[in-house]
């Protein structure tokens, strides 16, 4: 079992300190005096963003998706030939340098489309500036996967003319925050914090099933596991896995899956969950269920991040890990950097 001289000495940046505080920074993020905007008439999103700002589009465009408003996500370098003057185009960079989203930000604006930035500041808040587009500097803490509740919360109060989300359920996943941090947080290091039981229960290489609605809590959690506990991970849509992915637990492996649903999952992928965990049962392969709370697409993803993205970290400390650094992506980042 993890104890917090244990949690403080193989974190010694301090993450699980910025994860206790992830309920304050939400609400000052939404309470902030950031100016909002109101584009009008606008027909198609696209959120453009890498890493832990994109995991925070991943939100955007659930919430969307019980809209007509047409979304694209790019994680990447290339816009959608599909943009136009009723396009608006939502860039995100924690950083403010990173070069796929600096890339898109140009080509929005050339585009003609209507453009917004948020980032900590850096080339894209200087790029913002010479060429009087609207951007918003956030708060960054201490990385950007630690930074997500202040972007996200951030994001919903400037965005709000634009994201049909009521105020009562922006409030209802903060409160939610804070209900669920006493459970999690590094000050309760028992075997009822659900995060620290996952990660005592993870081994091997998690592979992760999720539910249409639940793809941003799903990828986000692969992503966490793979920055903060430095091990592999896999995703995949159950629906489209019992369609080939399946197949592959006719070997056995140190593959272990874990279960990503929702309270009020359609009737037919209730249906196909409980057909999944008969063969598993039958197979004998060990899985692990993770339930979403009730309430609105915002409280419910963010509750599961919360627990998930927890579990990375005690993960990591249980490993011997120190979640903090990616030296793969400073490696990567830095030749870019030389080939530009």
């Amino acid at each position: 079992m993890i104890d917090y001289s244990v949690l403080e000495k193989f974190d010694p940046h301090g993450m699980h300190k910025i994860y206790d505080r992830w309920p304050d920074i939400a609400k000052e993020s939404y309470n902030s005096n950031l100016a909002q905007v109101d584009f009008k008439n606008i027909t198609h999103v696209v959120f453009a963003g890498m890493g832990g700002s994109g995991s925070v589009h991943d939100i955007f465009s659930a919430i969307l998706s019980k809209t007509n408003t047409h979304v694209s996500i790019v994680k990447g370098y290339h816009l959608p030939n599909t943009v136009d003057s009723d396009s608006l185009v939502v860039v995100t960079s924690v950083s403010g340098n990173t070069s796929e989203s600096l890339t898109v930000l140009e080509s929005a604006a050339k585009a003609g489309c209507r453009v917004i930035a948020f980032s900590g500041g850096g080339k894209m808040e200087k790029y913002c500036y010479d060429h009087k587009i609207e951007h918003r500097s956030i708060p960054v803490f201490h990385s950007p996967r630690a930074s997500f509740t202040s972007f996200l919360f951030s994001m919903l109060k400037v965005l709000e003319p634009v994201i049909p989300l009521k105020r009562d359920d922006v409030f209802e996943s903060i409160n939610n925050l804070k209900e669920i941090q006493k459970i999690i947080s590094s000050e309760n290091l028992n075997m009822k914090n659900p995060s620290l039981e996952l990660a005592q229960w993870l081994s091997g290489i998690p592979i992760i099933y999720y539910p249409l609605g639940l793809q941003a809590a799903a990828v986000r959690f692969k992503n966490c596991l793979q920055e903060n506990a430095k091990t592999h991970a896999m995703v995949e849509d159950v629906i489209e896995a019992c369609h080939n992915g399946v197949v592959a637990w006719h070997n056995k492996s140190d593959v272990r899956p874990i279960f990503i649903r929702g309270q009020d999952d359609y009737v037919k992928t209730i249906e196909r969950w409980e057909i999944i965990k008969e063969y598993f049962d039958h197979k004998r392969i060990e899985y692990k269920e993770i339930f979403s709370i009730r309430g609105g697409i915002l409280t419910k993803l963010i509750n599961l991040i919360y627990v998930l993205d927890y579990s990375t970290i005690y993960l990591a400390v249980k490993c011997g890990v120190d979640p903090t650094p990616v030296e793969a992506i400073y490696f990567i980042k830095q030749r870019t950097k030389n080939c530009l």
